[in-house]
């Protein structure tokens, strides 16, 4: 699924909508160069899951955690080097635990990422415009992909 996101309030409006379809275990993968909107497009899905943290990239921390009815861990994988890295970091823990997984730069561990995962390929066309692709690998994502799809008008 392809699709262009006209400014910042639009991101909001996808993110939110795609927050609040969330379940346990699910895992959204975000790809994108520097800027292209990757922890946006992460608060927003978290504000749609009823975290009420602030959300901040974990660049440095690598990881953050946000509690809620459906908690809430959000990676930033940039600064990571192998997949070895992710084993010692105890991530596997996390894809198959009791909350929701976002990943920042998944494309860096693609090969230690889950059976099930959406991804979203985030692409900069200007200040605001923003070209996403979505990649539904698994049965869940392919549910979320779908639902997307067919509730469009509730988030554009």
């Amino acid at each position: 699924m392809e699709f262009i996101i006209e400014n910042k309030e639009k991101t909001k409006c996808f993110g939110e909508y795609l927050g609040s379809l969330l379940q346990k275990g699910d895992v959204i993968c975000l790809n994108g160069d520097l800027g292209t909107g990757k922890t946006t497009m992460s608060k927003s899905i978290g504000f749609g899951m009823g975290i009420e943290d602030y959300i901040t990239s974990p660049t440095f921390a690598i990881i953050n955690e946000y509690y809620g009815n459906l908690n809430l861990y959000h990676f930033d994988t940039y600064r990571l080097t192998s997949n070895a890295d992710v084993e010692y970091l105890g991530f596997d823990e996390y894809f198959y635990g009791d909350g929701v997984c976002i990943i920042e730069w998944a494309d860096r561990i693609k090969d230690a990422l889950p059976e099930d995962y959406l991804e979203i390929n985030l692409e900069r066309i200007d200040e605001e415009k923003r070209k996403y692709n979505l990649v539904a690998v698994g049965k869940r994502a392919e549910e979320l992909l779908e639902e997307l799809k067919n509730n469009e008008d509730s988030w554009n």
